[in-house]
């Protein structure tokens, strides 16, 4: 686990952003995770190519993440509910799609796809569904949390971002990246 970009809270590490930009100057942040998400990340070689990417409010842009969270569910689905925005905290739409992978007792391991990309979109939606991610302690359910963290003995939640499409910003070929689960 690494952190990608400076945030709130104490930070032990330099984070990534900050270090390849040694190498890198005019490297900018194009999809990233928080501290607990594993996975993959993105970054553009300069301000432009991001301001590319953004003009085309990331259209062809499909992300997958792999998550274990509360309860059990079976089959596929969609999750339509709107969240706040980051920035005018104003509902705005956002869709998840799921299907299950592999379901246990009291969990399920699940792939989900958002359409849209909102801040905490899959833990949000999960929560919203009565589904939270196992060992989420912002959106979970905390009795939960405390009873698969004595059997587990972890502490983190499980998001991993598995794979990402997209359209390259110059070549418009389109790019497939996947990152196994750690």
């Amino acid at each position: 686990r690494e952190l990608v970009v400076a945030g709130k809270g104490k930070m032990e590490k330099l984070p990534l952003l900050d270090f390849l930009k040694k190498d890198h100057p005019g490297i900018q942040t194009v999809h990233r995770l928080d501290f607990e998400t594993s996975g993959i990340v993105v970054f553009a070689k300069n301000r432009a190519i991001l301001s590319s990417i953004i003009d085309t409010n990331f259209a062809g842009w499909e992300k997958q993440y792999q998550a274990i969270i509360a309860g059990g569910l079976s089959g596929k689905g969609e999750i339509d509910k709107p969240l706040p925005s980051r920035e005018t905290k104003e509902n705005i739409a956002a869709k998840t799609l799921y299907r299950v992978i592999k379901a246990y007792k009291g969990a399920s391991h699940v792939e989900a796809t958002i359409v849209s990309g909102k801040h905490h979109q899959i833990r949000r939606h999960f929560a919203m569904i009565h589904h939270p991610l196992i060992l989420d302690d912002e959106y979970g359910d905390g009795r939960v949390n405390r009873e698969m963290q004595k059997k587990l003995k972890y502490h983190h939640f499980f998001l991993h971002a598995s794979a990402i499409t997209f359209p390259h910003p110059i070549t418009k070929e389109v790019v497939h990246i996947e990152a196994p689960l750690p």
